[in-house]
């Protein structure tokens, strides 16, 4: 099955397009002859100028959980969603965890209901897989494993929202797709407060500042190169194998943080070196390392980029968009760097 032509002429939604992944995946729609890609974002975590400028890409500002908003977007019957829209991330919704019940519980509710009403071929949600295993789960990550021990008001709406899937497909046979994403990175994700950790150490770097680690720098995490989980979801949109399925994406490959500094020091000629810090109470994971055979073996799957070759993309995205980055990057009053550094969606 050629998946990436199934696209073309199609009328697709994909909520949070003005993020990392959703503008990759936005560009990649739109260059695949997709007749209308219809991005919905509020901009709260995310730039207007990030969207990629192409004549089949239609921007609507505002929320997912704004009734005016949703009827407007499924006025135009998509036929696929994506689902990225999110308040992100740990941090951010242990200071505001009623914020982030609004947006990931109920937003995401919202857009099955109207998925629901409107006919959707298909429906394919954002879940993170840093989030949902919880802390005690066997490495590699595998998706039948499940955790009621979840430590922040994100991982337990991330779950939530699968569950919801899973509810709708049973209910109203919403045909859903469950994807969990590792540490993405690359080219499209601005740095802030409550970021990850990449472009927050690619952004300090550049700026000539030591690189802030909470912990001692050994824990590993999966990081994966955007445009592969962008392939992913494309799979992940058409193929008849993955409906109903939760699918890792991720790199199966583990990077120590302190290494992850060190690179980016390296590549940046920043000279200020590595401060550290104590762990963060929710940060209990000092491994992550993701399976991706589901994902290669039901919908074929295969992450392309290694580290080594991606981490350099990013960096070149951030001088190429420098003036823009430095004007959109925020960590609000008082926050201390060393502990907003995100190592986990």
């Amino acid at each position: 099955m050629d998946y990436k032509k199934q696209y073309q002429g199609k009328t697709i939604l994909v909520t949070g397009g003005a993020g990392a992944i959703g503008s990759n995946l936005v560009k990649a729609l739109g260059n695949l002859g997709a007749g209308k890609v219809i991005v919905l974002d509020d901009l709260s975590s995310s730039e207007r100028w990030n969207v990629p400028s192409l004549p089949n890409v239609l921007f609507s500002e505002g929320d997912i959980v704004d009734e005016i908003k949703l009827k407007r977007v499924f006025f135009e019957e998509p036929e696929y969603v994506f689902h990225l829209a999110a308040f992100f991330a740990n941090q951010n919704s242990i200071d505001h965890p009623e914020r982030d019940l609004q947006v990931n519980g109920f937003g995401t509710l919202k857009l099955l209901e109207y998925s629901a009403l409107t006919g959707v071929k298909r429906f394919v949600y954002a879940s993170s897989g840093c989030s949902i295993y919880g802390s005690h789960a066997p490495m590699p990550l595998k998706e039948d494993f499940m955790s009621m021990h979840l430590s922040t008001p994100y991982q337990i709406t991330k779950m939530l929202g699968e569950l919801y899937c899973n509810f709708f497909q049973h209910q109203y046979e919403v045909p859903c797709v469950k994807t969990r994403f590792f540490n993405s990175y690359g080219p499209g994700e601005i740095p802030g407060q409550y970021r990850n950790v990449i472009p927050n150490f690619i952004y300090w770097a550049m700026s000539g500042k030591p690189l802030p680690i909470t912990g001692t720098g050994e824990e590993t995490r999966d990081f994966t190169f955007v445009e592969d989980i962008v392939d992913g979801l494309l799979r992940a949109g058409v193929m008849p194998e993955a409906v109903g399925q939760e699918f890792n994406l991720a790199s199966g490959r583990e990077i120590q943080i302190k290494q992850l500094a060190e690179m980016i020091n390296k590549l940046t000629g920043n000279k200020a070196g590595i401060n550290f810090a104590p762990r963060r109470k929710w940060d209990t994971k000092s491994r992550i390392l993701a399976s991706v055979e589901r994902a290669n073996k039901l919908i074929g799957y295969t992450p392309n980029t290694t580290f080594e070759e991606g981490l350099p993309q990013a960096i070149d995205w951030f001088k190429e968009n420098w003036e823009n980055i430095q004007q959109a990057a925020s960590f609000g009053p008082g926050a201390s760097s060393a502990v907003r550094a995100m190592v986990c969606k």
